[in-house]
């Protein structure tokens, strides 16, 4: 019980986090999408991972936010189901998406709550960094795909520095910053920081360990691709140099696999 309890306090945590920020998440670079080219590279990414969707797929986006990948699920001719756990970002993702074939709840990624062998897909965008128990979470995400599904898991390590040139390009970051006038530190950073040192990343969000525990739930040809570039490049436009090099330092990644039949 002592675990569990543990589980529900620090969703609570995670929720309220994410609720707070929602008011200037879609300001920021690398959140929302601010070009067409930005778009094009997302389009092409799920698409290279995903497929292309038959008539009628469905796709479950998880920790949907404010409904960036929902809305390039269903660009890409999904019919789309999103949940997250804060409703202060669902408000902001129903404003965005009306009129769209997009179904928005609050929900629980761990936890579903959505019907066996539902889905052609299942994509995340920076959640599984967040997870108290990826294992349960990959778990359902198999439960709820229809057999021959894929899963798309967007993610980054930010701790550990890409493999590499990382570790220079982190020195260099370091050093521009300290030469530029960077923004002081966000008033939410040291609840980040709390949030990040008790889930079950805490010590780097590493693609082998979500294959790893991917293959352990019964996923098959799994894959990771760390070609985000087109993405990145779009990106950096509208980031100050030091934030580009970081971005650049760090680990990102797309990890993809599929439902066995």
């Amino acid at each position: 019980m002592t675990s569990l309890h543990h589980n529900l306090s620090l969703k609570d945590e995670i929720r309220d986090f994410w609720s707070m920020r929602s008011e200037t998440f879609d300001t920021q670079p690398g959140h929302e999408i601010f070009s067409p080219e930005e778009r094009q590279a997302w389009l092409a990414l799920f698409g290279r991972h995903l497929g292309a969707p038959a008539s009628g797929a469905k796709a479950l986006d998880l920790a949907s936010g404010t409904g960036v990948i929902s809305l390039l699920l269903a660009e890409l001719g999904y019919g789309v189901t999103g949940l997250d756990l804060s409703e202060a970002m669902l408000t902001r993702a129903r404003a965005k998406t009306a009129g769209k074939p997009i179904k928005l709840y609050a929900g629980d990624a761990e936890d579903t709550l959505e019907a066996s062998d539902t889905y052609d897909a299942v994509a995340t965008r920076h959640l599984v960094w967040t997870l108290p128990d990826p294992p349960a979470a990959f778990r359902e995400w198999h439960r709820v795909l229809k057999p021959g599904g894929r899963v798309a898991i967007v993610d980054a390590d930010m701790t550990n520095p890409r493999p590499g040139n990382g570790k220079a390009l982190r020195l260099l970051a370091s050093f521009v910053k300290r030469l530029s006038t960077p923004k002081p530190p966000a008033p939410y950073m040291a609840t980040h920081q709390d949030i990040v040192s008790r889930v079950y990343f805490s010590g780097g969000c590493r693609p082998e360990e979500i294959a790893r525990l991917l293959e352990e739930a019964g996923f098959v040809d799994v894959m990771i691709d760390r070609n985000l570039h087109a993405i990145h490049r779009a990106q950096g436009r509208f980031m100050p140099l030091y934030q580009r090099l970081e971005r650049a330092s760090q680990d990102r990644f797309i990890v993809s696999a599929r439902k066995p039949g």
